[in-house]
């Protein structure tokens, strides 16, 4: 059953630093498209019924001209606004993000919370998570960081641990993940900000206990682009 609605950020909205780079043009077409990759199949890609929807069938969606529309999509593309998948679709990572966890979320709660006991195998959304690590692959329940006996990392810190671009002292991390008193997307939202910041740019970044201990998910982040240095 498809949801009639989607969480919606204006903050986000206003302060995305690649996406205010667009024109007010390509930023209406964005806005449409995020609509229909709500309505698409899979969730977060511009397909109706696993069908690509090439430029010129979205111009005659959003009734703009053919190179009106292809020039915003090369806007929006430039920018760093979407990405392509290997058979040509548009998706929007946040949305398939945000769509995996919650089917994580939905599956942990129908088995008492624990998202473990369920074999994600079964969920064909990891292929289709693509933050931005050197695999970029999401380690499943299945996977030898996970199911060892000897193993007690929770899947949540997992994901975080993928996440985080710095790969030392993992279970000093995970000894400050449990500390943690937010959900899940926060942090990776927050990881996914400092990664535009110059300083991780320049891999200047804090052992992942560090910025955890310090809530650094809480900072006023500040991002410097060519044209203005902006709030995110």
């Amino acid at each position: 059953m498809k949801r009639p609605s989607f969480q919606f950020y204006p903050s986000d909205w206003l302060r995305d630093t690649a996406l205010r780079s667009c024109s007010i043009e390509a930023r209406g077409l964005w806005i449409d498209m995020i609509c229909y990759m709500h309505e698409g199949t899979p969730y977060g890609y511009l397909k109706v019924n696993n069908k690509v929807i090439l430029a010129d069938n979205l111009s005659r969606m959003v009734g703009l001209t053919l190179d009106k529309v292809n020039g915003c999509l090369e806007e929006l593309h430039e920018a760093g606004v979407y990405e392509i998948a290997n058979d040509g679709s548009i998706f929007s990572k946040r949305m398939v993000r945000d769509e995996y966890l919650r089917n994580i979320r939905a599956e942990g709660g129908k088995l008492g919370g624990n998202p473990k006991l369920k074999n994600m195998g079964k969920v064909n959304l990891v292929e289709n998570l693509k933050i931005e690590n050197k695999d970029k692959s999401i380690p499943t329940p299945t996977s030898s960081s996970s199911s060892s006996s000897s193993n007690k990392y929770s899947y949540d810190f997992e994901l975080f641990w993928k996440v985080y671009p710095r790969h030392e002292k993992k279970s000093v991390a995970l000894n400050s993940w449990k500390k943690v008193d937010v959900e899940l997307d926060v942090i990776l939202k927050a990881v996914e900000k400092h990664k535009q910041t110059q300083q991780w740019k320049n891999n200047i970044i804090p052992h992942a206990s560090t910025w955890l201990n310090q809530r650094r998910w809480e900072d006023e982040i500040f991002v410097e682009t060519k044209e203005q240095v902006s709030f995110i």
